[in-house]
């Protein structure tokens, strides 16, 4: 049988394999749809502490920075 889950959102009922989890400290949340998980994530980040979530920050976008940085030095064309 197939497991349901509930988004925490919306309340919304969706079967396993559709959705997004996300699992945190062991704890996991369901969401039925990326905009569900954006809008609780959303919430999450901006009530946290500014002070303990900007290091991380500024750690995910050096990393994309450097993604994007490879993508275009990849996309170069050589004469």
């Amino acid at each position: 049988m197939i497991e349901k889950y509930v988004c925490i959102v919306c309340g919304r009922m969706f079967p396993q394999g559709q959705g997004v989890k996300i699992t945190i400290k062991g704890t996991d949340y369901y969401f039925h749809s990326k905009a569900c998980a954006y809008k609780f994530l959303r919430e999450v980040v901006l009530s946290a502490d500014p002070d303990c979530i900007s290091g991380v920050a500024k750690d995910v976008r050096r990393k994309y920075d450097d993604i994007l940085e490879k993508k275009r030095e990849a996309s170069k064309k050589v004469i």
